[in-house]
């Protein structure tokens, strides 16, 4: 007979290593930023999808946002469009900046609020663990054009199993 726990007394991960989990892939997601040319991080695109750096952009968006929003309760608009963003140089410290947000504001999240309904950016609803997960999925969903680009411009992207 199988017995069951309590998801109040056992945990599959604890809360720092859902960071680690969630660091690990910005991390990834990095290594293929700084494999683009410059050019083509800005315009290259198929079959309709965005370039990079607008996908990096909406990550940009949402991650720090989310930390934060977790941690305070408080939402801000979401904004995609980070216009000054206009460089990779601009991009990658964008990112470096997002990740220092991202763990400033994790010590502040009370684990309460994973289990907690909430509503994103004033529009998404949900708890608190499935925005996150869309938000790590989202991430890891973008970098996978973003592989399918650098394979297409003939560049190997970095392996997607050395995001430790």
């Amino acid at each position: 007979m199988e017995t069951t726990t309590s998801a109040t007394t056992a945990q599959i991960i604890n809360k720092d290593q859902l960071l680690t989990h969630w660091l690990g892939h910005r991390k990834l997601t990095r290594k293929v930023l700084e494999a683009f040319p410059e050019k083509e991080l800005f315009e290259f695109s198929l079959g309709g999808m965005r370039p990079f750096a607008k996908l990096i952009k909406e990550m940009l968006a949402m991650a720090a946002p989310t930390a934060e929003g977790l941690a305070t309760n408080e939402w801000e608009a979401f904004d995609e469009d980070k216009t000054e963003l206009t460089t990779k140089a601009a991009l990658l410290d964008s990112w470096d900046e997002s990740t220092e947000k991202i763990e400033r504001h994790w010590k502040a999240i009370p684990i309460e609020r994973f289990q907690q309904h909430i509503v994103a950016f004033g529009q998404y609803e949900g708890s608190g663990y499935s925005t996150l997960f869309y938000i790590i999925d989202n991430e890891i969903h973008h970098r996978g054009q973003g592989y399918v680009y650098l394979r297409a411009l003939g560049i190997t992207p970095p392996n997607f199993w050395e995001q430790y």
